[in-house]
């Protein structure tokens, strides 16, 4: 089983900037592992529906963003480190949530729904004030 873990959460005030982490770890039953997964991130704002933020391909070659946050939101992976990023710039209030860490090893190119993706991480909260 591949776990993942997110980091990098917290407060920020509005035009700020956070960089969210996601260390993955172990393998799958085939033995497959980090660089095998297509990786992305999602986030559940109060109230509403978990909805796609970014994703990212094996390599890293390809990535999708939200309309919501193209432009501001740059993810990526370092397949060295088993990890993937979230850089988010230019906060606004209407991004806080809690946000999740998602693997693909179904061979997803730009996945976009929840389905798509087999492993998740437990969250990390994300709070920008205005």
């Amino acid at each position: 089983q591949v776990q993942l873990v997110e980091s990098g959460g917290g407060l920020v005030q509005a035009g700020g900037s956070l960089r969210l982490s996601c260390a993955a770890s172990g393998r799958t039953f085939d033995g497959r592992t980090f660089p095998d997964c297509a990786m992305g991130w999602f986030r559940r704002i109060p109230g509403k529906e978990r909805e796609f933020v970014a994703s990212i391909s094996r390599t890293g070659a390809i990535r999708s963003y939200a309309d919501s946050v193209q432009g501001r939101f740059t993810m990526s992976r370092d397949n060295a480190k088993n990890t993937v990023y979230l850089q988010m710039n230019s906060l606004k209030p209407e991004d806080t949530a809690e946000y999740y860490c998602a693997g693909s090893t179904k061979g997803v190119v730009r996945g976009k729904n929840e389905y798509e993706y087999e492993f998740w991480g437990q969250g990390t909260q994300v709070t920008v004030s205005s």
